[in-house]
């Protein structure tokens, strides 16, 4: 026999294997076929051996061309790296109309001026995003509150797209809001300028208006209204786009996820993205009143998942955000460029945050922290730096080390390492190193349990 194995991870799965390598093939092995694997006791030609060889798992023949084609598939399998920042977060406020209980930034209530992106700060933030080498950008408005600073919104978009007739890159344009503030003129304007709009629906009247209070008043049924009212005109008006939505599972979630889903399928909603806390800012302080275990988030989520493919299997095309990530990270039928779920993670190297002051974060993570005092994700400035610098700075360089996952003790040797990824801000935050001491914490028990539900379903 003149194989070698490649180098693979494994778990065991009831009576099966799984083994995954770098290039994020996987395969499943009986009982029986595991320990000739192990021992490399087979036989080339033999049905084990070319199953292990169309994976890459041996390296059959020639090892100069299996390295060719190898080198090929992983370069593929991270293509990431090679598309330079492509998301670009214009912070246009900390200030806010609402007090969500898991607010991960403190947002301000009320409306400070001293707390809004003017204008030259917003042009020189796209002409810092605008200097990055990839083709492909997408510029997301956020806050606080984006709306409460919508002029400058439209001077952002507006001064982009003529700076753009000379650059000649793509832009695409996304509003993160919690709509209650959004108005006809506005709407007419995000449709006329094909700006995607995204909102957070964590669940039916019961649970959003507990995670997402306003006043006295029910922020869930103002919500709906307004989705109803844009997705209405989008159709009028003959675009592709829908408003899509956002949920965030707190304490309050987790035995209501039939109603949870029955919403988003009553408000046309084709895509459920169902998003754990992350225990920073607000969430981090009440985390005894909203939080959870990583199990019974886990058990929840095992849940919603189990009655969405029961509504797909009735006609219902909806479909659950993280499974779709990690599906399609694992069978390979889409690249999709999601920043927490890569190695190295997207902090700089895929994504910038761009406050409302001009300072510069890794991520918008990063900039979160810093509305807590703690600037350690902090990049630079608008007014004093420009792209390159940001990218070559010694903050850039200590987040990508801190999230390659191929030379993290714990991730290196795990099985579900070529799907996966780490948050510096989060170990940080929870451990004062950008390195988690300890693996197997909160996120990464919930990132396991996702993809021990998924592989489950591939069995």
């Amino acid at each position: 026999m003149n194989s070698n194995l490649n180098y693979f991870n494994f778990k065991k799965f009831k009576d099966k294997y799984l083994l995954t390598n770098d290039l994020g093939n996987f395969i499943f092995l009986s009982e029986d076929e595991f320990p000739k694997v192990y021992m490399e006791n087979y036989e080339e030609g033999d049905e084990l051996y070319k199953k292990l060889a169309k994976e890459y798992f041996i390296v059959d023949g020639n090892k100069d061309s299996f390295v060719d084609n190898a080198s090929e598939l992983l370069k593929r399998h991270k293509t990431c790296l090679f598309d330079g920042t492509q998301l670009h977060i214009f912070v246009l406020t900390t200030n806010c109309n609402q007090s969500c209980v898991y607010c991960q930034a403190t947002a301000s209530l009320g409306n400070n001026l001293n707390k809004m992106m003017n204008k030259e700060t917003a042009k020189r933030a796209v002409d810092i995003a605008m200097q990055s080498s990839s083709q492909s950008l997408s510029f997301e408005f956020q806050g606080g509150e984006p709306l409460l600073n919508f002029e400058t919104i439209r001077y952002i978009l507006e001064y982009s797209l003529e700076k753009n007739k000379k650059i000649n890159k793509e832009i695409g344009f996304n509003l993160v809001s919690n709509l209650i503030l959004m108005n006809d003129d506005m709407i007419e304007f995000f449709i006329d300028n094909n700006v995607n709009i995204a909102t957070s629906i964590d669940g039916d009247e019961y649970v959003h208006d507990k995670n997402r209070p306003y006043g006295t008043t029910s922020s869930f049924k103002i919500v709906k209204e307004k989705i109803d009212k844009i997705n209405k005109l989008y159709k009028e008006r003959g675009k592709d786009l829908k408003v899509q939505a956002i949920q965030t599972t707190t304490r309050f979630s987790l035995n209501r996820w039939k109603e949870i889903i029955d919403t988003y399928v009553q408000l046309g909603m084709d895509t459920l993205f169902i998003r754990p806390l992350t225990p920073l800012g607000n969430s981090k302080d009440r985390w005894n009143e909203i939080g959870y275990t990583p199990e019974e988030f886990l058990d929840f989520y095992k849940k919603c998942c189990n009655y969405i493919k029961e509504l797909n299997s009735k006609g219902e095309a909806i479909k659950e955000g993280h499974y779709t990530i990690f599906l399609s990270k694992i069978l390979k039928t889409e690249y999709i460029n999601y920043m927490e779920l890569r190695s190295p993670c997207g902090g700089t190297i895929g994504q910038m945050a761009y406050n409302y002051d001009g300072n510069i974060f890794t991520c918008d993570e990063g900039r979160m922290l810093a509305e807590r005092g703690d600037d350690s994700f902090k990049l630079g400035n608008v007014y004093k730096d420009d792209f390159s610098l940001l990218v070559n700075s010694r903050t850039c360089n200590a987040l990508c080390i801190a999230s390659c996952l191929e030379a993290l003790p714990g991730c290196c040797d795990c099985v579900y390492s070529p799907y996966c990824g780490v948050c510096p801000v989060y170990n940080y935050d929870k451990t004062g190193s950008l390195f988690d001491q300890m693996p197997g914490n909160y996120k990464c028990r919930i990132y396991k349990g996702m993809l021990d539900i998924i592989f489950e379903d591939l069995l």
